[in-house]
């Protein structure tokens, strides 16, 4: 005897169900195809829908994050503060954070795979993403890089 409910066109929120998902969610749950008022089509796992926690595909978060947003005076005033330096490059790329473990800013070890991951992001893309079977490589990778894209760091260290 299946315990699964059937929620096929009953209405979460701003999602209707349409079917039943083919796979089941990790924890064994059903999962279900829903399509949201906005239009987009999703797969929700059938207690996230019972329980309200999904009431859509993440328009609604969206649209409540951009109201709070423009209701927020901090975030209106942050708005002119950049994070990036004159030349256009993140902080995050020139600045070790207190999360890094290796000492080196981009360079991260990877604990499912057991590698060393090289890093850099410049104007807002990766340009370097690469893993590596050993920490001096990496940084290598990660030099190499700087060197090309950072061309005043050159400059500063010389």
């Amino acid at each position: 005897m299946s315990r699964i409910i059937d929620l096929t066109h009953q209405r979460f929120g701003r999602l209707v169900v349409e079917a039943r998902a083919a796979e089941a969610a990790p924890n064994g749950n059903a999962q279900w195809v829903c399509r949201c008022d906005c239009g987009n089509r999703t797969v929700v796992d059938s207690y996230s829908l019972r329980k309200g926690t999904t009431k859509s595909c993440g328009c609604l978060r969206r649209e409540v994050s951009h109201k709070f947003a423009k209701c927020n005076q901090a975030f209106i005033d942050s708005q002119g503060t950049s994070l990036k330096n004159k030349d256009g490059i993140g902080y995050c790329s020139l600045i070790k954070g207190k999360r890094n473990r290796t000492g080196v800013i981009g360079v991260s070890f990877d604990e499912q795979s057991h590698r060393f991951v090289a890093r850099l992001m410049f104007h807002g893309k990766y340009v370097l993403n690469k893993t590596t079977a050993t920490f001096s490589e990496a940084v290598e990778l990660r030099k190499e890089a700087e060197a090309v894209y950072f061309k005043h760091s050159e400059q500063k260290s010389s």
